[in-house]
C-alpha cells in the first residue's frame, strides 16, 4: 500500500513522502536518450480496445456509471499545471512533446497529452554533459455509457509492451475509488485513477540526455535514470490538483 507521506506496497517495501511546489525550455545536442513509455501507443491503445469491447458486454438498459461532476468542455491540457513534479524536477518546456489529443463523443470523452522536463543541469553553461530528460504524459476518459471499474483492474500489469510481469503494482489509498502506481525498472511510472466512469493516468518517464557542442556523445550510457521513487508523491499530488481541476 502507499500512503502519503509514506509508500508502501503489498510486499512492505517503503516508497517516498509526498513533494510540493511550482515552472523554460532548452533544446539539447545530440541526444542519447533511453526510451520512454510509450504507453499513449501501446497501453492506453489496449486499454481503449479493452474498454470499447465492454460496450457489448453491458446489458441493455445498465445504468450509466456516475461521472462524480467531472466534465470536459474543452481540451484540458493547457491548464494541467504539474506544480508538484515541476517543483520536484524542473520546469515544464512551452510546448507538449506531442500534439495533444481531444475526443468529445456521446458515449466517452477523452483527452491525452505529452509535456516535457528538463533536469536543472541542462541549463548549466557546460561545454558536454549528461543531464536527465523526463517526459509526462496525461489521459483523461470519461465514459458516459460503459462502467469501466472491471477493466480497470483488469490492466492492473498491462504497459505498452502488454502484460509485465516484473512491474512494480502498488495500490494508492483515499484517491478515487480505486488508484495504483504501477513502476518498471527502466524509468518509468504510471499513476492510475478510477472514480466512477472517469479514468485518469499520469506517467512519467526519464531518460539521460548528453549535450556537447560537437554533437558527439561518450560511447558509456550515462547516469542511471531508472529510480523515480521521490518523484511519486508529487504524481499524486499533481493527480489529485488535475482531478479537482476536471470537476464542475
Amino acid at each position: 500500500m502507499i500512503s502519503e507521506p509514506e509508500m508502501v506496497d503489498e510486499f512492505g517495501a517503503v516508497g517516498a513522502g509526498e513533494v510540493v511546489g511550482d515552472f523554460g525550455q532548452r533544446p539539447a545536442v545530440g541526444p542519447r536518450p533511453r526510451r520512454p513509455w510509450r504507453w499513449a501507443v501501446g497501453g492506453a491503445v489496449l486499454a481503449s480496445a479493452l474498454w470499447a469491447g465492454a460496450l457489448y458486454v453491458y446489458p441493455v438498459g445498465a445504468p450509466e456509471p456516475d461521472l462524480h461532476g467531472y466534465r470536459m468542455d474543452g481540451d484540458p491540457c493547457p491548464t494541467v499545471r504539474l506544480k508538484a513534479i515541476g517543483a520536484a524536477i524542473a520546469p515544464t518546456e512551452n510546448t507538449p512533446r506531442i500534439e495533444p489529443e481531444h475526443l468529445n463523443d456521446p458515449a466517452l470523452d477523452r483527452a491525452k497529452c505529452f509535456i516535457s522536463l528538463r533536469s536543472p543541469a541542462a541549463k548549466k553553461p557546460i561545454r558536454s554533459r549528461w543531464y536527465t530528460e523526463y517526459s509526462v504524459g496525461v489521459t483523461v476518459t470519461l465514459h458516459k455509457r460503459t462502467d469501466p471499474a472491471a477493466e480497470f483492474e483488469a490492466m492492473r500489469g498491462t504497459t505498452d509492451s502488454g502484460t509485465d510481469a516484473d512491474a512494480k503494482v502498488e495500490k494508492v489509498p483515499n484517491l478515487g475509488d480505486s488508484a495504483y502506481l504501477l513502476t518498471q525498472d527502466d524509468g518509468n511510472a504510471e499513476l492510475r485513477v478510477r472514480e466512477g466512469g472517469a479514468v485518469l493516468s499520469l506517467s512519467l518517464a526519464s531518460y539521460a540526455q548528453f549535450d556537447s557542442e560537437d554533437g558527439e556523445a561518450p560511447p558509456d550510457e550515462g547516469p542511471d535514470t531508472s529510480d523515480l521513487s521521490p518523484y511519486q508523491s508529487a504524481m499524486i499530488s499533481d493527480m489529485r490538483d488535475l482531478m479537482k481541476s476536471l470537476k464542475h
